[in-house]
């Protein structure tokens, strides 16, 4: 089996996960942490417990987003440092799919609208299908919008609406969807990121970007060495 190191840390849930053939580990951060102090030793934690190497690993999955903007390019950072200094690819997930695939296992439905809160009254979003034979097709990409604009812009029959942090409809549109809460993980980033790698879709270590859909300043040079330095030296 493919053994995967996957990280999830676009929205305030941090998470780090490792598929191994001995099963699935995971760790949940607690809201004390911010992702950049817990998310190392999670992943220590990980590796300890599932008697596995860094090196040892395949590939390192990740969140690219869309989501908080230090919450993804940490990803991004710590994802570059662990890969360049184990000589890993790295396979980056969106975080909305990561949150469809979360849905499927709770949901009898193969149609996914799925809805974070980016703040400022606006939400990300995406339209995603399921198929037993030809898996995920993105039906629309990744957007910044209004939820109304969201909620109107929905092309699917019959969707498995899937929120996330907190998210509420008005009461007009509760009794359209059916709603399953839910919020990007690395349990899925990681199972999505075995498929992506063995269909030879992983990146080097450079190539780890985050996903932004609003115009922001991102994470410096200087910043983003600092983190990957941080990565590259830690001990696991």
């Amino acid at each position: 089996m493919t053994r995967i190191l996957a990280i999830e840390t676009s929205t305030e849930l941090a998470t780090a996960a490792i598929l191994t053939d001995g099963g699935i580990f995971v760790r949940e951060l607690s809201g004390v942490q911010t992702h950049s102090q817990g998310i190392l030793p999670a992943i220590q934690a990980l590796l300890a417990e599932a008697g596995v190497r860094l090196q040892d690993c395949d590939a390192i999955a990740f969140g690219c987003g869309p989501g908080a903007f230090t919450g993804i390019r940490t990803a991004c950072g710590i994802v570059q440092g662990l890969a360049y200094g184990a000589d890993l690819p790295v396979v980056p997930v969106v975080s909305l799919l990561a949150m469809a695939e979360a849905a499927r296992e709770q949901a009898a439905s193969n149609e996914f609208v799925c809805i974070l809160d980016a703040r400022m009254n606006e939400v990300y979003w995406a339209q995603y299908r399921f198929d037993d034979m030809a898996g995920w097709t993105e039906i629309s990409a990744p957007a910044l919008t209004g939820l109304d604009a969201a909620l109107a812009a929905i092309t699917l029959e019959n969707p498995q609406l899937v929120l996330g942090n907190g998210l509420t409809l008005p009461e007009p549109e509760l009794a359209k969807y059916q709603v399953v809460l839910c919020m990007p993980h690395a349990k899925q980033v990681g199972i999505l990121g075995q498929l992506d790698f063995a269909a030879g879709l992983s990146l080097p270590a450079d190539q780890a970007q985050p996903l932004y859909l609003r115009n922001k300043i991102a994470l410096t040079t200087a910043e983003r060495e600092q983190v990957k330095l941080q990565a590259a030296k830690a001990p696991v």
